[in-house]
């Protein structure tokens, strides 16, 4: 009888997890844009990009597996509800501040944001990788002053 209440229990909060859990899965890197807020000074890294388009990064309950610059283990996975300024760890909302007539929810749409909040999932890992959802397929990170966009498989 008990054996059955934990197993109940196990199958229960498995599948909970699963039906909250939408980010995990296998992820693939379709394409990368320079981001709006790259600079002379803040050069996108060329050869970094093309090393990671078409690579996949799969998403785990426990790790993230992939290129290195996405690699993770023990993530402490926190999904929030993020703003357009707070988009790409704050970009789009420091690049208002440094020009009022630049509007981030203008800037997140070119970008396939629509609306006005999107799920975001921080890692809590090292290399503070967060994935921004415009759409339930769909996950963008910045690296480098690139967004890269990927496509659930």
């Amino acid at each position: 009888m008990v054996i059955k209440l934990i197993l109940a229990v196990f199958v229960f909060a498995s599948a909970a997890l699963g039906a909250d859990a939408f980010y995990l899965g296998t992820w693939k890197i379709m394409s990368a844009d320079a981001a709006p807020w790259a600079t002379a000074e803040l050069k996108p890294d060329t050869a970094e990009m093309k090393a990671l388009v078409g690579k996949t990064i799969v998403i785990k309950l426990h790790e993230v597996v992939g290129p290195h610059q996405a690699a993770c283990k023990g993530p402490k996975y926190v999904v929030k509800e993020y703003p357009a300024d707070m988009l790409f760890q704050g970009s789009f909302g420091e690049m208002h501040e440094r020009d009022k007539s630049i509007d981030p929810a203008k800037v997140a749409a070119k970008f396939g944001f629509q609306g006005s909040a999107w799920k975001t999932l921080e890692t809590g890992c090292g290399n503070e990788l967060d994935y921004h959802f415009p759409n339930d397929t769909t996950a963008e990170f910045g690296l480098n002053n690139y967004i890269y966009t990927l496509k659930k498989q």
